[in-house]
């Protein structure tokens, strides 16, 4: 799932509304943002800053068997945390990886804006001037993940915010993987959209930066 819908400006619907649920004794749920596969996401109330955030709630699929659920939920805990260490203004800020109800709740910077696919439905191919400079926003993020031994594996326009103020932001390290510790990773397991995906991780071969390379080019083309 997207951080993507985060940046809607649209007003919330009833629906949309959390009952005010305090997470982590600390992140009050106020505004359901968006929906994915693997959860939702809220913009939220930090109590003891006094600051709105993203909170990423993430769900894992009703039929998982329970020891694929934990395992499933302690990686993302770990990548929550990876995501977190990595420092730059093109790549979503994680605040902390937060435990409710025996899961991982990532709690980031609240970006106001709108993802790049929708700037992409709603205007339809950008000018390739357009294109460059938002690729070179993404390929800047990257290079600060790589850097920490972070892959992104999910490089799409749904993942790269265009904020209100112009910064091109890269988020959702939901999947990510941390260089040298992929224990926790599913054998065989395979994420992303498949329309970004690199040859090498379609057929089952290990990632590197390259294959987040091969996504950014295939979402310029995209543009």
């Amino acid at each position: 799932m997207s951080q993507g819908p985060v940046g809607s400006d649209g007003g919330p619907s009833d629906e949309g509304r959390a009952p005010q649920r305090l997470v982590s004794g600390r992140y009050r749920l106020l505004e359901r943002l968006g929906e994915g596969g693997m959860g939702v996401v809220w913009r939220a109330r930090d109590e003891v800053l006094g600051r709105e955030v993203a909170v990423k709630e993430v769900r894992a699929p009703a039929d998982l068997d329970p020891r694929e659920v934990h395992r499933l939920y302690a990686r993302l805990e770990r990548e929550g945390w990876a995501a977190a260490r990595i420092s730059h203004p093109n790549v979503v800020t994680v605040h902390d990886v937060a435990a409710e109800d025996g899961r991982p709740w990532i709690v980031m910077e609240l970006v106001r804006g709108l993802t790049f696919a929708e700037v992409l439905e709603a205007e339809g191919p950008v000018p390739p001037e357009r294109a460059a400079a938002v690729g070179l926003e993404v390929l800047a993020a990257l290079r600060a993940a790589h850097g920490a031994g972070v892959l992104h594996r999910d490089v799409k326009p749904g993942n790269v915010l265009i904020a209100n103020d112009g910064r091109v932001v890269l988020s959702d390290f939901g999947i990510a993987v941390v260089e040298g510790n992929t224990a926790l990773t599913m054998t065989g397991e395979l994420v992303g959209s498949p329309e970004f995906l690199a040859p090498e991780r379609a057929l089952g071969r290990v990632p590197g930066p390259e294959s987040d390379l091969w996504s950014l080019g295939v979402m310029l083309y995209a543009a």
